[in-house]
């Protein structure tokens, strides 16, 4: 089909606008721009397309950058009557879950950026918001609302993030190419030229020439007139005109038309560097897909204007971002720029009239002409109209591309839509401009961002590069950065930019390596004031800016680094040295670790949390510990009762932190390292925490192993005894099979009896035995009525029923007897089968039981009645049928020897509590019936299993045991601490080894804190979310909410960093001495800056 008037165009638009705001199936749009794919885009896009082929409902399309860069890969999904949702950071192995997710509903916000508001553009005002009847979601902020986005306002990046921009059928629908036509039909050179003048456009590459005059001059001139575009963006940091053609390559096009029908152009040529694959991939079939509809070519549109364009691609030079060098490349020739005394609007390309302007310029275009002049002009400042797009990069916590209205306060981009300088360090200054741009420092961030404010404080707009540096920043290595990389891109033409550079580099460098001597401050400002004056281009002009500009606002960083020989940033490596303060040094060691069980580097897993690398931490939590996603829920956590930050305020949030961790990564999508396995295998008893952690630090030693497990499923007490609402099946599953990807056969419904027991398990073949069975029966009572109701049954019993799903529901009232753990469970899931009340009695105070006191809260919430201070006599009934609990109250003695208070009956206060259901859960025992003399394992008379504590083995020769079956019950990590400190001995024990002693941490926690609590400042602990309690309480959907990422990463900042100094030393410089100061060996020590900037939160390292 070719365009023949406005109205074919109309047509694509309504067909294409309906497909784009109210698609049939499920739209899945991936920013699939470089930086998107850089951040594994690609492969999230492969996977949604194997996973979804051929549509099924849901159809995976690509986009371009929607700007938020730290936070890609970013993925929208909308659906016809439904929110659009943005999710942030899907790489590959979260693609799937969101979009299933979405179909069902379901919004996590842990995934989500924001819902958006209103997707039309800046040109869509005329159509209703397509998201007007749609009714949002609750507790998701609104994209607009957020303050990455909230002060933008997008005109030239109108379309990136929200079409495919291989898709011109789309770009029409945003209303693409009514302008053109508008142009075409409706308006004459002049007029077009009389807009873009009313509206105050500037190009946008650098001079900021008004756009409409240079249009009118080049018009003016007679000879073959040339537009051109120059998108060879050559300033470090900058990529603003590359994101533009890669998400919307439509937008240039039209505007080089209208600008072509403005100077009467038949020719166009877009001069875009080499390194820009992508960019030029995505331009080709833009000018293919124009073509083929008649918008490009001869007799455009059925009239009788020609126009045409063509694609050349430079090799990068930064100095080919100058007009007459570019031109000069364009033709074939040596990239050099030429005087200026002929402008190129009338002796440029090939000697004939030539517009160049940049992407951005032209971008801007269609908006002014379709929207109108004074629209566009509304925008900016006074000389300044319109919007700049910049790339906010450098010491910023939000990176990525941003667009404001021209006279937007630096102050505004950088803390208000950036987010400020990371880690707590101070804004120092922020470069604009590229190379050839100024540094502006912390006393102009109320500077309204325009061209002539920015060249009044030494600075200029340049193409919108904007780096953010910080107090680490050394502005003498700024200058001497950029004065390298000019050296290298000059092309060498005249001497005061060849020769002139190349001295001002030279001192540069002499006073960064500590040679610098007095008078160099005053000859680089006479240098740099002598290459202003009399460099060719305006690249050599503009060269010295960033030197005199330090020089200006930072003279005495220059004086410090020639006089004292010190470099204040710690940069110069030759002008400074680490040392650490003895009095700011607390000798601190990470207590977390040294009070976990199995000894996971939580201080380490936090870290990277905070860094963002959740595959990172996964990795490190599962060096020590095989299941982060089960332990994230049911560890009681002894690492924070031991945080130092709780001497601050509050204990960081570790075990939820290590839950969240644990939700970002699909465990079972991370390699499996490779393991030489050794021919002796092991016999595991018991497929809980003890004996899967067994098997798989076995298997990390290469040692093979069966788990015999009695149970239909494995899990042992993981799946028999923790209620799902606290223990999703789905994490119980996956961490698993994690385990069994490792070579760990599992065998279910296969029981270790006095048929088939140890002898016979050796006689198979295997070299060792480990018992790891779990305590699996409960304790009696041992009060009257006990064995006589069938609706009496021990905790063990009535959670194992319903977890394993032989109880389908309960009728009347439960009550639980006990105060520990399994008790709160038994009432919590009584409601949750249906019971029309749950009871607790426990005859002491909420202080002294055993449960968390959040799981107790959390019972409370839900319904369950705790009867504190009462304790059982008798159980009651009639005819073979529980009537009820006959109980007693009691009263507490005051503390005995061993610190703990007894209940003692209240005389003559006995009473009773009607219900249809009893479960005493006041204590459990492991089930050792297996066992018997023949096996010659002893069993003491407490019925554990007697082990040498010093290397976990019975007294058979060979067999080993851990976990409850040796300590009764436990908690889950120190059954995993079992497990994995029997595989060490087991490991020992096959290779012939003497068995070693039990490994003790020597470790120290600081009592004396009171210097940290005095210099951190306060942020208290993130709440962990939970579902609501009246919902809740009727379903077993999990309870604990994870935190969202902002939430995580936050609540990992709080981490005081206990002992990283010389953790995370690679030179092993710091040297730990028990409780003295630590100190650094300087001959050691390569002054990375790792304990500096990256490990002590206490400031005792200091820049010497």
């Amino acid at each position: 089909m070719k365009i023949e008037s406005e109205k074919d165009l109309e047509l694509i638009r309504q067909d294409y606008s309906h497909k784009l705001y109210y698609p049939e199936a499920v739209k899945v749009n991936i920013g699939m721009a470089s930086c998107g794919i850089a951040a594994g885009a690609k492969a999230s896009f492969d996977k949604a397309v194997q996973v979804f082929p051929n549509g099924n409902g849901v159809h995976i399309n690509q986009t371009g950058c929607i700007g938020f860069c730290e936070l890609e890969p970013l993925v929208e999904i909308l659906g016809s009557g439904k929110p659009r949702v943005i999710y942030k950071n899907i790489t590959e192995d979260k693609i799937i879950e969101i979009i299933k997710d979405y179909n069902k509903d379901t919004f996590h916000k842990k995934r989500i950026l924001g819902q958006m508001r209103d997707p039309r553009s800046f040109l869509e005002d005329d159509i209703q918001n397509p998201l007007s009847d749609i009714t949002p979601i609750d507790g998701i902020p609104f994209l607009e609302d957020i303050p990455f986005y909230h002060k933008q306002v997008k005109i030239a990046l109108r379309n990136c993030g929200y079409i495919d921009p291989d898709s011109i059928e789309e770009y029409i629908a945003k209303d693409g190419y009514f302008a053109f036509l508008k142009a075409l039909n409706k308006m004459g050179p002049k007029d077009i030229i009389e807009q873009v003048k009313a509206s105050g456009l500037r190009g946008r590459g650098g001079g900021g020439f008004p756009a409409g005059i240079k249009w009118e001059t080049c018009a003016k001139h007679d000879g073959e007139r040339y537009i051109i575009c120059n998108a060879d963006e050559g300033d470090p940091g900058a990529y603003m005109d590359r994101s533009i053609l890669e998400g919307d390559p439509h937008s240039v096009l039209e505007g080089m038309l209208i600008a072509a029908l403005a100077i009467g152009s038949s020719q166009g040529f877009i001069y875009v560097r080499n390194e820009y694959p992508l960019a030029v991939k995505r331009l080709v079939s833009a000018i293919k897909s124009a073509e083929k509809y008649g918008l490009l070519g001869e007799n455009i549109a059925g009239s009788d204007f020609d126009f045409k364009i063509k694609i050349s691609t430079g090799a990068g030079a930064f100095v080919c971002g100058e007009s007459t060098a570019l031109m000069a490349s364009l033709e074939g020739q040596v990239g050099r720029p030429r005087a200026k005394y002929v402008h190129t609007v009338e002796k440029g390309f090939r000697q004939s009239p030539s517009n160049l302007n940049n992407v951005e310029t032209y971008a801007n275009v269609p908006a002014i002409i379709l929207k109108g002049a004074d629209n566009y002009a509304k925008l900016g400042t006074k000389y300044s109209k319109g919007t700049k797009v910049f790339s906010l990069v450098g010491k910023i916590k939000n990176t990525g591309l941003v667009e404001v209205p021209m006279g937007t306060s630096l102050k505004e981009i950088v803390f208000d839509i950036g987010g400020g300088v990371p880690n707590n360090r101070q804004f120092k200054a922020v470069q604009t401009g590229g190379p050839s741009g100024g540094c502006i420092p912390e006393q102009f961030l109320n500077l309204d961002v325009d061209f002539d404010e920015l060249t009044k404080v030494g600075s200029i707009m340049g193409s919108g590069g904007m780096i953010v540096m910080d107090q680490d920043t050394c502005m003498v290595d700024v200058a001497r950065y950029f004065l390298d990389f000019l050296k290298e891109e000059s092309c060498g033409q005249c001497n005061p930019c060849r020769e002139g550079i190349t001295a001002m580099l030279d001192i540069l460098t002499d006073i960064c390596n500590g040679n610098g001597k007095e008078g160099d401050i005053e000859l680089l400002e006479e240098l740099g004031m002598m290459i202003q004056k009399f460099s060719l281009c305006g690249l050599g002009t503009s060269a010295p800016n960033p030197v005199l500009t330090t020089i200006l606002y930072f003279r005495d960083e220059y004086e410090t680094h020639i006089k004292d020989k010190k470099c204040p940033a710690g940069v110069c490596k030759e002008l400074f040295h680490y040392e650490i303060d003895p009095e700011a040094c607390m000798a601190c060691q990470p207590p977390c670790k040294m009070a976990c069980p199995v000894g996971v580097d939580a201080h380490g897993y936090v870290n990277l949390i905070e860094d963002g690398k959740y595959k990172e931490a996964v990795e490190l939590i599962r060096k020590e510990l095989p299941f982060p996603g089960i332990l994230g829920r049911v560890c009681t956590h002894p690492c924070e009762v031991s945080c130092h930050r709780a001497d601050v305020d509050d204990a960081i949030a570790i075990c939820e932190l290590k839950r969240f961790v644990a939700d970002q990564v699909d465990i079972n999508s991370l390699p499996v390292p490779e393991i030489e396995y050794k021919d002796e295998k092991v016999a595991i008893i018991g497929s809980g925490p003890a004996g899967l952690s067994c098997a798989y630090f076995l298997a990390m030693e290469g040692y093979r192993s069966t788990v015999f497990e009695a149970l239909p499923v494995a899990g042992g007490m993981l799946r028999a005894g923790i209620p799902s609402y606290r223990l999703p099946r789905d994490v119980l599953d996956a961490e698993i099979a994690a385990v069994e990807r490792l070579g760990v056969e599992i065998k279910v419904d296969s029981p270790i009896d006095r048929t088939f027991g140890i002898d016979k398990l050796l006689e198979h073949g295997y070299k060792s035995v480990f018992i790891g069975v779990g305590a699996h029966k409960g304790l009696k009572l041992r009060i009257p009525g006990e064995d006589k109701y069938p609706t009496v049954k021990d905790c063990v019993l009535f959670l194992r029923e319903i977890n394993m799903g032989l109880e389908k529901e309960l009728d009347g009232s439960v009550v639980t007897i006990g105060g520990g753990y399994s008790a709160i469970d038994c009432a919590r899931t009584a409601l949750r089968m249906g019971a029309s009340e749950s009871h607790i009695v426990y005859r002491r105070t909420r202080n002294e039981m055993l449960a968390d006191d959040h799981e107790i809260a959390q019972a409370i919430e839900e319904g369950v009645q705790i009867h504190f201070l009462v304790a059982p006599l008798s159980i009651e009934g009639e005819d073979g049928k529980l009537k009820g609990l006959k109980c007693i109250r009691t009263r507490l003695t005051e503390p005995d020897s061993t610190g703990r208070r007894k209940p003692v009956p209240v005389e003559g206060s006995e009473f009773f509590i009607e219900c249809d259901h009893i479960v005493p859960a006041i204590g459990q025992e492991p089930d050792l019936s297996f066992i018997d003399e023949s096996s010659g394992v002893q069993v003491s008379k407490w019925n554990l299993l007697e082990i040498n504590s010093a290397n976990m083995m019975t007294n058979r020769d060979g067999v080993f045991a851990g976990g409850d079956a040796v300590t009764g019950p436990a908690t889950v990590v120190e059954a995993v601490e079992a497990g994995k400190t029997a595989a060490h001995y087991i490991t020992a024990y096959l290779k012939g080894e003497e068995l070693p002693s039990k490994w003790e941490d020597d470790g120290v926690r600081i009592d004396d804190w009171s210097k940290v609590v005095e210099t951190v400042p306060s942020a208290r602990r993130a709440t962990t979310p939970t579902s609501d309690p009246l919902k809740r309480r009727s379903n077993f959907q999990e309870v604990n909410l994870a935190f969202s990422e902002e939430e995580a990463r936050k609540e990992a900042q709080r981490c005081l960093n206990c002992g990283a100094c010389y953790r995370k030393c690679p030179q092993e410089a710091i040297i730990a001495e028990g409780m003295n100061p630590r100190r650094i060996e300087q001959e050691k020590c390569i002054k990375c800056g790792i304990c500096y900037y990256d490990a002590c939160k206490h400031d005792a390292i200091l820049i010497k």
